[in-house]
């Protein structure tokens, strides 16, 4: 179960027919993914029914009425599908809907990925419990792999359902929550199989968009000058990833003896640590990251980054080329999405160098 994608249950007669050619591993694995969907599906309440509901507490009611008019104005204002998707509610008994396991082989920034039947090949795999998760890890990392665990909060069927706002999505700030529904919309707007990178770099990008929009609209004014604060730190943060992610590529083809690797491998992420720690103090203030970089970090762990922001310069050239209008982008997106993926891959390349110029 890849991020945020899930089998869609119309078709689990389908699905259950390529489990029968599966081995074992691979058939519970769906089965964790089909009944865990399921458990979603059949928890689902109208948002509107528990707003008239006099047993709802004043503060999901509250919460509620806002991700109404996020979802409204997702398809009014910045031309996301309007569906059925967010109108409905689940209440999780947990913190994240799913965890994420990601993998990459010791001395490789390369994921290891693994292919579904909807989403393609994605540098991800995800499960509806904890102990699965970790338990797949660790099956990982006793074979040498890096590995890193990820909570998801949020999740998109690509239009297969009509996606419920879950209650990890509303422990977040208005912001946040914004960003999640336009985040996982732009998802069922355009989704490209086996492209993670390209997927989730497009969608984080229509997100920064739509919350921009969102919050001027509003006349959230101080929220606003609060979310381009947070990003202005996100970007000096991604920056510490990629010089990192740089010395790790030159260390990689170096051929040094293993044992020699590790040793600096150590070095280069005790010193990405030391980096956020001197980028802390310099912002004097929580960045909302210091949980990560105070865990254990390796190569799988940088990827819960770069797979959500290698193309984001690309795409916001591409916004620009757009006038940015929306809609118009939707459209170039799509044509990106239509070609061969290393003709897509040369036409953002061609679109990160016009970003850089400008």
């Amino acid at each position: 179960m890849p991020c945020r994608r899930h089998i869609p249950s119309r078709r689990l007669l389908a699905a259950s027919l390529f489990l029968l050619l599966c081995g074992c591993s691979t058939l519970a694995y769906y089965g964790q993914v089909i009944h865990g969907e399921l458990s979603l599906l059949s928890d689902r309440r109208p948002i509107r029914t528990l707003i008239a509901d006099p047993e709802t507490p004043a503060s999901l009611r509250q919460k509620l009425r806002l991700a109404q008019r996020i979802r409204q104005f997702a398809s009014e204002q910045l031309g996301l599908p309007k569906n059925g998707s967010y109108t409905t509610y689940v209440a999780l008994r947990r913190p994240y809907v799913s965890w994420n396991v990601f993998a990459t082989p010791p001395f490789s920034l390369r994921p290891v990925t693994w292919c579904f039947l909807f989403a393609g090949c994605v540098p991800y795999r995800g499960y509806f419990h904890k102990r699965d998760a970790q338990a797949f890890a660790h099956s990982l990392q006793k074979h040498g792999d890096d590995v890193y665990v990820s909570g998801v909060p949020a999740f998109s069927t690509l239009g297969w359902f009509n996606d419920p706002l879950l209650s990890s999505m509303l422990d977040w700030d208005d912001t946040t929550l914004a960003n999640f529904i336009f985040h996982e919309l732009a998802h069922q707007e355009l989704y490209v199989r086996g492209d993670a990178d390209f997927n989730e770099s497009y969608a984080v990008l229509v997100a920064d968009v739509g919350v921009r929009r969102w919050l001027r609209a509003s006349g959230r004014e101080a929220e606003l000058a609060e979310y381009e604060s947070h990003q202005r730190h996100w970007h000096m943060i991604v920056q510490l990833v990629d010089m990192t992610r740089e010395q790790l590529t030159r260390l990689y083809a170096s051929g040094l003896a293993p044992q020699a690797m590790r040793v600096h491998k150590t070095e280069i992420f005790a010193e990405l640590k030391q980096r956020y720690r001197v980028l802390r103090s310099q912002l004097g203030r929580d960045t909302g990251y210091g949980r990560f970089f105070s865990g254990p970090l390796n190569n799988a762990s940088l990827l819960v980054i770069s797979t959500y922001t290698r193309w984001i310069p690309a795409f916001r050239a591409l916004l620009a080329e757009n006038h940015n209008d929306l809609p118009a982008f939707f459209r170039a997106v799509k044509r990106l999405a239509h070609l061969p993926v290393k003709q897509r891959h040369a036409a953002l390349e061609k679109l990160m160098v016009k970003s850089i110029r400008g």
